[in-house]
């Protein structure tokens, strides 16, 4: 049996998330030592599991031993994640973390609700950060458990109260390429990116390009604010509910129409296209 590793580790917290299962494999396929945090502590290849709940401290220690830099993916579902995470940051501090890198939500800026309280208070805890803010993820319209996804699988319909309002979907494999880069890259990013694909599509273009590549019909439903509000209460609680409800109306006035050059500057290469991540979408759903 070898030793334990005595090099510093990276902690990924939320490892099995669709962000965190990325950044993970990255990692570890750079040769980094890797603490993969996840409520039922599920493995991923090369990786040491550990057990962590935001809402249980007494696996937070266990979590922290040995890392010196933390991928952060807020607990879903959380309308108030500053009252877990940042006890958890501070903590994280003390155990010589000194580099934490926060999944936040480009809607959201720092001060904003949710997860803006954590991002507004991240420069003051740690010398080196980045909060990336990723547009939509493609994921959320393919693969997953996801209500877009499902609703695309099961009934062929896309229903948002997003009216013709467009968005810059981006692909979860561009987002972990940036933090990828934001924890391992010697000079920290010490910034809040916009993380887009490049291009606008609203999601009536989606569905045109979803019918085109898989050959299943598949279009928009325009809903109001109030029956997006309750099609998402099926599954999230009340308060969330409303808020992604609110956000699809932000998108119907514009918020999300635009595209940012952040994969190809801290990457090195262009963002995946909306087209191109279907078609791989369908390939790996075939093998």
């Amino acid at each position: 049996m070898s030793a334990p590793s005595t090099r510093p580790a990276t902690l990924v917290v939320g490892a099995t998330a669709t962000t965190g299962s990325r950044v993970a494999a990255r990692l570890v396929a750079d040769g980094r030592v890797v603490r993969a945090a996840s409520r039922k502590a599920t493995p991923v290849p090369g990786a040491r599991a550990v057990r962590f709940d935001w809402y249980a401290p007494e696996t937070h220690a266990e979590a922290l031993s040995g890392a010196d830099r933390v991928y952060l993916v807020p607990p879903p579902g959380a309308t108030d994640p500053a009252a877990v995470m940042l006890p958890f940051l501070e903590r994280a501090r003390e155990a010589g973390v000194r580099r934490a890198v926060l999944l936040g939500a480009s809607p959201i800026p720092a001060g904003g609700p949710g997860v803006g309280q954590v991002h507004q208070a991240l420069p003051g805890l740690f010398e080196e950060w980045a909060v990336l803010r990723p547009s939509w993820f493609m994921q959320n319209l393919t693969t997953g458990e996801h209500l877009l996804a499902r609703s695309v699988r099961e009934e062929g319909v896309i229903a948002t109260a997003t009216g013709d309002g467009r968005v810059a979907f981006v692909d979860a494999d561009d987002i972990a390429a940036v933090a990828f880069h934001a924890l391992t890259d010697a000079r920290s990013l010490d910034a809040d990116p916009v993380i887009t694909g490049p291009e606008t599509l609203s999601y009536a273009g989606a569905a045109a390009v979803l019918t085109e590549v898989t050959g299943r019909p598949v279009s928009h439903r325009q809903l109001t604010y109030e029956q997006a509000r309750d099609r998402w209460a099926r599954e999230l609680p009340a308060d969330f509910a409303a808020v992604m409800a609110g956000l699809d109306l932000a998108i119907a006035d514009g918020a999300e129409d635009r595209t940012t050059d952040t994969v190809l500057r801290i990457t090195g290469r262009p963002p995946t296209d909306f087209r191109t991540h279907v078609r791989r979408a369908m390939a790996a759903g075939r093998r």
